[in-house]
């Protein structure tokens, strides 16, 4: 197994970059919906970015893998990133971009309770179990805010998807960090991943009929946003660092993004917060800091975290 890095100052600064980015993501596709589905505009996106990813990759004579182990990890991949922005699109239909951006993002949770089985040295300790603990109660409190609330039912359903969404994510990291794809390029492992979307999602389009298509400047913004600077660029960024770098302690630092694609939402979107979901988010968030927090303690003195 190649041996990670621990964060460094080059990896939070990327990170910072990347999570205001992708906590924008949610915003851009719920405020360009009512001009071209969810569903269809990361369909596109996908596609534009996989060429692009394609080329580059010609252009600087990059060599991909394509054994057994790798394809199959490819299809897999690939399936788990088309999956996730599914639920994403699916999400957006009945909740809000700022929930959405919460939800999703529990992702690192669960790649690292998954991580935790699979490889020895990124073992969670039980300060980082508490810390998982705390952030799963305050997604059912953020959850319960929509209990009695208008359109109640219709929202906690957004929600669910939005946890869907994190769970594939994160099943996307866990096969990344334990199959061939760990030694693959990063423009390999993201030109599967985008391939998938793209073809599985179009498939997805085409079946539930959802294609509308209006080519306003919302639409096209959105677009040029989401393929250039999320797909190709943001990805390829992240891949790369997450090739370098501990993926538990590096995917922790994701509990930035919440905190912008909130922001983005009421800003932007002027979505209403309700205290609920406000409590249970900074529940969330802080969950994941204890993990990140104690992950560092244990590495900065040299000490292996162990259960």
């Amino acid at each position: 197994m190649i041996s990670r890095n621990n964060i460094d100052s080059k990896a939070a600064t990327a990170m910072t970059l990347i999570c205001a980015i992708w906590g924008l993501q949610q915003v851009a596709i719920k405020a360009a919906e009512p001009d071209i589905s969810a569903v269809l505009q990361i369909a596109v996106r996908s596609g534009v970015a996989a060429l692009a990813v394609y080329l580059l990759a010609r252009y600087k004579r990059e060599r991909f893998v394509f054994d057994r182990p790798t394809l199959l990890a490819g299809l897999g991949v690939g399936l788990l990133f088309a999956l996730e922005f599914f639920f994403v699109s699916e999400g957006l239909r009945y909740t809000s971009a700022s929930h959405m951006a919460v939800f999703l993002y529990t992702a690192p949770l669960f790649s690292a309770i998954g991580l935790h089985f699979f490889i020895r040295h990124e073992r969670l300790s039980a300060v980082q179990w508490a810390g998982i603990t705390l952030a799963f109660a305050g997604v059912v409190l953020a959850i319960s805010a929509m209990g009695d609330s208008s359109g109640g039912e219709a929202q906690l359903r957004g929600d669910i998807y939005g946890l869907l969404a994190g769970m594939s994510w994160g099943g996307s990291t866990i096969v990344i960090r334990t199959t061939r794809l760990a030694n693959c390029s990063s423009k390999q492992t993201l030109l599967f991943q985008l391939t998938g979307a793209c073809l599985l999602l179009s498939l997805l389009a085409m079946t539930m009929e959802n294609l509308h298509f209006n080519l306003s400047s919302v639409a096209w913004t959105s677009l040029i946003f989401q393929t250039v600077i999320v797909s190709f660029l943001s990805y390829l960024i992240w891949f790369s660092l997450l090739r370098d770098y501990q993926a538990s302690s590096l995917g922790i630092l994701t509990f930035m993004t919440p905190i912008f694609g909130i922001l983005a939402g009421v800003v932007i979107l002027g979505e209403p917060l309700q205290i609920e979901f406000v409590l249970g988010s900074v529940l969330i968030v802080f969950g994941l800091i204890v993990v990140s927090c104690s992950y560092l303690f244990y590495v900065n003195r040299g000490v292996a975290p162990k259960i």
